[in-house]
């Protein structure tokens, strides 16, 4: 069988149509019932993604000049607030609860309608939410640069004034998406669901736990790591694990391959996540068995991880040759192969033997970036992808600007993460060298920090042409049918190659 794209190109169905078949057929659902569940959610999810895409940029900026700060120290430090050591905990913060946070509530209120086959409930407390959230961040990030931080990675925020009103936002988006969960229209839970309704309970229950100032010492290490961790693992991933289990059968039409599968590796991730926290401390004054424990758990981590891996694998097998048309896929496909290696990765660093050589080194800031920007970051690209077309009504404008976005953001993390990677492999062997200087370790990072700048650039670039291709759809004032559209999300037809016939 092979993809014919000529034929494919002129004879598909636009990926809108094949999704509202998929509804109708499989689920009940009349395209008009479809629509008016997107209506339901329309002003909250755009919403989200109007403010996540300003919060992408700006924590852009701050990286990149948090990057360029490695190569020139002395680049802009005549004003306090462009100092690294406020500029680098902004850049996370920004990225981590304005960018993703941000976009991961417009995709989860989108998503839960549509699992449930309702309309969302109570919007006008999700929009509460909404402005309460962002309101935190700003003020969070203000305080930050200005000097005020509490001290802990992943927790900088002000516990006085930003965290609360992160919490409360975040609990009335949570309302709004179990509201509409108690409310569903079917009797059975797609994986999804389970992913998507845990996530607000989970990130309530580890961010107030993280916030609270009761912690001294070595316990305000454990519990910030606690938190930090499973910040990624109990709230990063499983929004975006659920849009992955979400899109990418519905894009290519076919179910998802195992259902219990997915079970596996939604409570194995339950089970085992919440406990690997303490491997960032190996080497630390914790009791040994808080560290074997957590070691133990992040190997058990295999299990869920193999079963997502090998879950969405066998669903789109086959059927790769789609990703030609639908830029979505594309990127869920990508987000979703990060996510096994990010995972597989975290075991194996969570090794004593590989601990001790990429523990406080760039490395580490390569792993994450593999987490929260190949996986996280590319998922919810791809969201945005299919998202935003059916609630403005409009096909995206441009096909030369969507595959030069997907090029240059793809291109440049993995510069990034193989720079970082190899520049913190080289700079922990020399740590461990007892005949090597420290000097000779920073030595050792300078070429590879240079590509990380590089690569910096690169992705900046890219952002800036994903904000600008939305600016344009959302601007653009007449509908475009499938003739104009630059993008087929398809169902791709399967033809037979043609038989040779003996003697023609």
């Amino acid at each position: 069988m092979a993809v014919n794209p000529r034929q494919a190109e002129h004879a598909i169905t636009k990926e809108a149509q094949a999704s509202s078949a998929i509804d109708h057929s499989r689920i009940g659902l009349s395209v008009a019932e479809t629509a008016a569940i997107d209506r339901s959610s329309r002003g909250p999810v755009l919403l989200c993604f109007f403010l996540s895409i300003i919060w992408l940029l700006v924590g852009t900026v701050f990286g990149d000049i948090s990057s360029f700060k490695f190569d020139r120290p002395d680049l802009l430090t005549s004003q306090p607030y462009f100092t690294f050591g406020r500029l680098r905990p902004a850049h996370l913060n920004v990225m981590v609860y304005g960018w993703a946070s941000t976009a991961m509530f417009g995709v989860s209120l989108w998503l839960m309608p549509r699992l449930c086959r309702v309309q969302l409930k109570i919007p006008a407390v999700a929009m509460a939410g909404i402005v309460l959230w962002t309101i935190g961040v700003a003020v969070g990030v203000w305080l930050l640069l200005d000097g005020v931080s509490d001290g802990l990675e992943w927790l900088e925020f002000d516990h006085r004034s930003a965290d609360p009103l992160m919490a409360a936002g975040a609990a009335l988006v949570g309302a709004s998406v179990w509201k509409t969960l108690l409310n569903r229209q079917v009797s059975h839970l797609y994986v999804s669901i389970w992913y998507v309704a845990s996530s607000y309970p989970w990130f309530l229950i580890i961010f107030t736990a993280g916030n609270l100032p009761v912690y001294q010492g070595v316990e305000s290490a454990a519990v910030n790591w606690f938190f930090a961790h499973n910040a990624l693992g109990l709230w990063l991933t499983t929004i975006n694990l659920g849009l992955i289990y979400y899109l990418m059968p519905k894009i290519i039409g076919r179910p998802v391959y195992s259902y219990w599968l997915s079970l596996i590796g939604f409570w194995g991730l339950a089970l085992f996540y919440a406990l690997n926290g303490m491997h960032h401390l190996i080497g630390g004054p914790i009791p040994s068995w808080m560290i074997a424990t957590s070691i133990t758990a992040s190997i058990m981590m295999i299990i869920p991880v193999v079963a997502v891996g090998i879950n969405q694998h066998m669903t789109i097998v086959g059927r790769f040759g789609a990703m030609r048309y639908s830029p979505a896929l594309t990127l869920l496909v990508l987000a979703a192969m990060s996510y096994t290696a990010v995972s597989l990765q975290g075991i194996l660093t969570a090794l004593v033997s590989v601990n001790r050589i990429t523990h406080f080194t760039h490395w580490t800031i390569a792993h994450s970036h593999l987490g929260l920007y190949m996986f996280v970051t590319l998922s919810l690209f791809g969201g945005i992808y299919y998202i935003l077309p059916r609630l403005l009504g409009r096909e995206w404008p441009s096909r030369n600007l969507i595959r030069a976005h997907i090029l240059l953001v793809g291109f440049g993390m993995v510069l990034y993460v193989v720079a970082l990677g190899i520049g913190g492999v080289l700079q922990g062997l020399h740590l461990l060298d007892a005949n090597s200087s420290f000097e000779a370790s920073v030595n050792a990072t300078k070429p590879w920090l240079l590509m990380r700048s590089v690569s910096a650039i690169i992705i900046t670039l890219g952002h800036v042409l994903f904000a600008v291709h939305i600016a344009w759809l959302w601007l653009l004032r007449d509908k475009t049918g499938p003739e104009q559209s630059p993008f087929f999300y398809v169902r791709p037809i399967l033809v037979k190659s043609p038989t040779k016939v003996p003697g023609r």
